[in-house]
C-alpha cells in the first residue's frame, strides 16, 4: 500500500469517526433534555408507528430481551403503551402515547443531523454509499 493511499484510508476512517461523533453528541444532548439515554430516545422514535417488540429490537440492533427493559422504563414515564395487535392478538405492539409523541417531536427538532444524516446526499449518492459500505462489510 502506498503512503498516499494509507493517508487516504486514515482520512476516510477519521471522517467515519467524525460522523459518528456528531451523531452521538447530538443524540445524547437531545435525549438528556428529556432525562433519556440515547438508546431510550431511539426506541421512542422507533415507536411513533406502533411496532412489535421484535421489530424494535431490529431497529435498535439489540436482543428482544434488552428491549423489554427499555420499553418498561418508557412506559413507566407514560411515553409509550403496550396494546394488542389487531391482526394477531397474541402480539403486543408498543406505541408512543400523546406525551411520547410530544417528546419525539422535540427530539427530532433538537437532532437535525442525527434525524437525517444523509439529507445532503442525492438518491444515487446514497445508493453508492450503501454499496460501498456493504462491500466493506462483506470482507
Amino acid at each position: 500500500m502506498s503512503e498516499s493511499s494509507d493517508e487516504l484510508t486514515k482520512e476516510i476512517v477519521g471522517l467515519f469517526a467524525a460522523v459518528n461523533r456528531r451523531y452521538a453528541q447530538e443524540s445524547e444532548t437531545a435525549a438528556a433534555t428529556h432525562d433519556l439515554t440515547p438508546l431510550h430516545a431511539k426506541a421512542l422514535l422507533a415507536v411513533e408507528v406502533p411496532l412489535p417488540m421484535r421489530r424494535i429490537a431490529e431497529r435498535l440492533h439489540t436482543e428482544p430481551s434488552n428491549v423489554t427493559v427499555i420499553i418498561d422504563r418508557l412506559e413507566s414515564r407514560g411515553l409509550v403503551e403496550r396494546r394488542p395487535d389487531p391482526g394477531d392478538r397474541r402480539v403486543k405492539l408498543v406505541a408512543a402515547t400523546t406525551a411520547g409523541r410530544t417528546v419525539t417531536a422535540d427530539l427530532r427538532a433538537r437532532m437535525p443531523f442525527a434525524s437525517a444524516p444523509l439529507d445532503r446526499l442525492s438518491t444515487p449518492q446514497r445508493e453508492s454509499l450503501r454499496e460501498l459500505l456493504q462491500l466493506m462489510l462483506d470482507i
